[in-house]
This record gives structure tokens, C-alpha cells and sequence, in this order.
């Protein structure tokens, strides 16, 4: 005896249409044959729950099974197999396998909407961090002013596709399933052009090149990417437009004094090894252009961290921001004066330190007087 529809697709007699929908999806992405190559068993199920779905799937049919079992749809799905017409577009049941899952795919010789645009550019190291308002010129078509976009030369205009029907697409069989493609007499669009436009030469389009205003928010970074709507391709008939992705690329800073890592931002700062020693307050030039004061302690180590709170990159949406890590770089004079070596050589006696001897830098014995 043939298995109960609903137990096939393992949902109940009273569920809804969009839970046996996901429920013969997820059986049949499982045994699909082309996951499963040469196994039997696997086709088997593939076939039985799409079976059970071209029936449970279809109100009528769902009606005559659920009063009179198997013998109520006898013809046209159950006793002899299943209708394959009710596979003809899969994109619902079975996109991500097939990848067919197009939001811009037209269905029946419908409208499709616009193509998608990418456009990248550069912004200095401040402009991401601070944000900016840009000009860019984007090439795209638009719909030619001649025709308005229908392809047709004056006092015609397009007919219907005498091979698909005006569908825009051509069904035909492959194994126990139906699968439609895109009509290649029209390439889609239903229609035929007989005398096309001389502007557009039948395309409804033009390439131009348009100037649009983006606003670019503080905090962005290189791989940021910003979304303008409806600036992408125009769409067939009456179908909106596509939208435009701007992705950024940010400049090293000028100077390369900063570097960036995220929210957080690092440099380095230069000073001597008496500022080392002693300590001092420094003051480093900020991308704004404000100036901040850096406190080095009294015996800062070359390669210590100083951080500053809130100095930082902004975060994107203006929930405050990063820090700033300076980090000390201890420079030692490659050659000294006569009264700065006469001064050294007393420092050194006065801290019992031979700064003659070899064997250590003269980095090395200064670091020694710290520890």
C-alpha cells in the first residue's frame, strides 16, 4: 500500500501550507539525487515526498486526498507518480540548491527589478574617521528618452514572444521534473521588437554616467560599505530600480604617525632618554588638528604603552569612541658634545656606572640605573 501523504513529509493533517513547503524542502535538499549520486534508497524518498507534496501542495487536490485517500487524486499524482508541472519554477522550494534564488529573476515573463551597482573609491585617513560628504560620478544605463524605454522605434512597438508566450521563460522536461530557463528567441523580456529603436538599438537603455551625492558616516574603515537605494540599473517595465554598494578604501594617514586598529588608534612618539628617565608631558598632534598632552611617567621604558581614553576612532552609529595608544620610542644621540660627554661621564661616576666599559650599549647601562 502506498505511505500516507502526510507522513511522508512528516507534518500533521492539520498543518499549514507554508509548513509542508518547508518540510518537502528539507526532505528533498537531503536525498536530492545530485547530493546523493547512485544512491538508490535516497532517489526513492526524493520521489515519494515530492510526490506527496505535488498533492498537499495543491488545495484542490489536498481537499479529494484528505476525503478519499489515494483514490482521490488517482491520475494525477499518487497511483501514477506526480505532476511535474507543479516543479516548473524552483526557485521557491529549492533555490540555494539549484541557485535559483534570484530576487531579480523574473517570474512568467514579469518584470524583473533593476541590477545591483558596485562602485569603490578612496577617502583620506581623516574622512573616515570623521566622516564626509562625497561626489561620485557612477556609469549605469539609463531609459532612453527617445523610445522611454520600451526599445521600439517610433510609431511601433514590441509584440509578443511567439515562442514563449509573452512568459519570458520555456519549460522542458529533465527526468521526472520540469525546469524552465530563459526564452532565448526574447532573452527574457516577452517580447519581440520587430523595428528597434536607433538610440538604444532595441534595449530600452542608454549608458550614462550619473553624478550622485553620498553622505559617508565617522567611523567607517577600508571594506565599509555604504548603500544607496534605487541608484542601481533601472528595472524592466515598471520594476524599481537596483540599488548602488559604495565600498570605501581608506588612505594610510599622511604623515603614517597614526595607524588605525579598528576604534583604536596608535602612534609613536619620539624622546630622549632624559624625558625617559625624568618624565615629562608631551604633546602629539591629534587628526582633527587639536593638540593632546601625553604624561610620560619618570622612568617610562622604550616600548611602554600609554593609553588615552576616548581618543580614539569614533564607532559607526555614534556610540562613542575608541582609545589612543602612544607608544614611547627612547632615542639615544649617536654622538654627544664635549660638554654633554663631560656632563655624562660626571652622571655616570655620580651613579657609580662606568659608561666607558664595553661590553653594554650605552642604552643598556642607562636602563640598568633603572631597575
Amino acid at each position: 500500500m502506498a505511505r500516507d501523504y502526510y507522513e511522508i513529509l512528516e507534518v500533521s493533517r492539520t498543518s499549514a501550507d507554508q509548513e509542508i513547503k518547508s518540510a518537502y524542502r528539507k526532505i528533498a535538499m537531503k536525498h536530492h539525487p545530485d547530493r546523493n549520486p547512485g544512491d538508490k534508497e535516497a532517489e526513492d524518498r526524493f520521489k515519494e515526498a515530492a510526490e506527496a507534496y505535488s498533492v498537499l501542495s495543491d488545495q484542490d487536490k489536498r481537499k479529494r486526498y484528505d476525503a478519499y485517500g489515494h483514490a482521490g487524486v488517482s491520475g494525477s499524482a499518487g497511483a501514477g507518480g506526480f505532476d511535474p508541472s507543479t516543479f516548473a519554477d524552483f526557485s521557491d522550494i529549492l533555490g540555494d540548491f539549484f541557485g535559483l534564488g534570484d530576487p531579480n529573476r523574473r517570474r512568467g515573463g514579469g518584470s524583473r527589478r533593476g541590477a545591483d551597482l558596485r562602485y569603490t573609491i578612496e577617502i583620506d585617513f581623516e574622512e573616515g574617521l570623521f566622516g564626509a560628504t562625497k561626489t561620485i560620478r557612477v556609469p549605469r544605463h539609463e531609459r532612453c528618452a527617445t523610445c522611454s524605454g520600451s526599445g521600439a522605434a517610433a510609431g511601433s512597438k514590441p509584440t509578443t514572444c511567439g515562442t514563449c508566450n509573452g512568459t519570458g521563460q520555456i519549460a522542458f522536461q529533465q527526468g521526472f521534473f520540469t525546469v524552465a530557463r530563459t526564452c532565448g528567441r526574447c532573452r527574457g523580456s516577452g517580447k519581440i521588437i520587430a523595428s528597434p529603436c536607433r538610440d538604444c538599438r532595441g534595449e530600452g537603455l542608454v549608458p550614462k554616467e550619473r553624478e550622485i551625492q553620498i553622505k559617508i558616516p565617522a567611523g567607517v574603515d577600508t571594506g565599509s560599505q555604504l548603500r544607496v537605494s534605487g541608484e542601481g540599473e533601472p528595472g524592466m517595465s515598471s520594476a524599481p530600480p537596483g540599488d548602488l554598494y559604495v565600498v570605501l578604501r581608506v588612505r594610510d594617514h599622511k604623515d603614517n604617525f597614526f595607524k588605525r586598529d579598528g576604534t583604536a588608534l596608535v602612534c609613536e612618539i619620539p624622546i630622549s632618554f632624559v624625558q625617559a628617565i625624568l618624565g615629562d608631558q608631551v604633546e602629539i598632534p591629534m587628526p582633527d588638528g587639536s593638540r593632546a598632552k601625553v604624561t610620560v611617567p619618570e622612568g617610562a621604558q622604550p616600548g611602554s604603552v600609554l593609553r588615552l581614553r576616548g581618543q580614539g576612532a569614533p564607532e559607526l552609529g555614534g556610540r562613542g569612541r575608541g582609545d589612543l595608544y602612544v607608544q614611547i620610542k627612547v632615542v639615544i644621540p649617536k654622538r654627544v658634545g664635549g660638554e654633554e660627554r663631560k656632563l655624562l661621564e660626571k652622571l655616570g661616576k655620580t651613579m657609580n656606572v662606568d659608561l666607558t666599559s664595553k661590553g653594554k650599549t650605552f642604552f643598556e647601562k642607562v636602563k640598568d640605573l633603572l631597575d
